[in-house]
């Protein structure tokens, strides 16, 4: 196993200034896209240090993902799942189940076979979120699977607060992040999408802290980045702890990018970070796969 990182490499700031930095997912054409869910706008940075208005209002966006045709799919505390059309036009992909409203739709990411795997807290509707609270239609904290023909399927119904959500390499387990509970928790994915045999693969509370489990990533040798107390989390394929990357502020989320994917962007509430590693992450632009 190469080492995950080098002695000297340091984690870079590269922007500042945010009210709830989330969702960072980055394009081949050599840019990052984020969001600042609090402030309902989506952001691109670029390597030269520009930051530009992506979308704004945005559905008071967090989590970002691709599809296969490279359209932008997000996870909105509007209560939507939304994808962007190459004219710029928002679709709404999901909003209801079972005729009732979605909570807050968080995090989401597209498997191979183009359907989208999403996590639904209540975050974006209580008390204190940049929305206005509203009432649960629901009475439970979701984990979904919608296929190409809109048909939307509840996978996962017993999780306090589900939140990242990321596949291993060869799509047969997913894992879920549960917020409240401190712990990712990992699913084996049966052939149809549904996932089965859930339980605890890692946990990352601190004795004296705040349970913390947001955003994950995997690399391309399957190691688990799980943003957690402190910073990131790395775990191998087994469940071993490898390292931690130490950062000055609660993580939000993290994403691989620049042309060699060795690159983790990071998302704090209230910055944008990066650091090189050794170790290539998976990218999820469809035409890199």
């Amino acid at each position: 196993m190469p080492l995950i990182r080098n002695s000297e490499t340091k984690v870079e700031t590269i922007a500042v200034g945010f009210e709830f930095a989330e969702g960072p997912v980055w394009h081949p054409d050599g840019f990052l896209l984020f969001s600042d869910t609090s402030a309902d706008t989506i952001y691109r940075w670029l390597p030269e240090g520009k930051i530009e208005i992506f979308r704004c209002p945005a559905g008071y966006p967090n989590g970002n993902t691709w599809d296969r045709q490279g359209r932008l799919v997000t996870a909105q505390h509007d209560r939507r799942l939304t994808r962007t059309e190459p004219d710029g036009m928002v679709v709404t992909l999901a909003s209801h189940y079972e005729g009732k409203k979605l909570n807050s739709p968080n995090d989401v990411l597209v498997k191979s076979d183009g359907s989208i795997y999403f996590t639904d807290p209540p975050y974006g509707i209580l008390e204190g979120s940049a929305v206005e609270p509203q009432p649960e239609e629901l009475g439970f904290y979701g984990v979904y699977h919608l296929a190409d023909d809109g048909t939307l399927t509840l996978l996962i119904a017993d999780l306090m607060r589900p939140n990242g959500l990321v596949f291993t390499p060869d799509e047969q387990k997913l894992y879920v992040s549960d917020s409240q509970e401190g712990n990712v928790w990992v699913f084996e994915v049966r052939p149809d999408g549904t996932v089965t045999n859930g339980s605890i693969f890692a946990d990352l509370k601190l004795p004296d802290q705040e349970p913390l489990a947001d955003g994950l990533a995997v690399d391309s040798q399957g190691n688990l980045y799980a943003t957690g107390p402190e910073g990131i989390w790395i775990f191998s394929p087994a469940g071993e702890l490898l390292d931690k990357i130490l950062l000055p502020e609660n993580c939000s989320n993290v994403a691989w990018g620049d042309s060699d994917y060795k690159t983790l962007y990071i998302t704090t509430y209230s910055s944008l970070y990066r650091i090189r590693l050794n170790i290539p992450g998976l990218p999820v632009w469809p035409m890199a796969n």
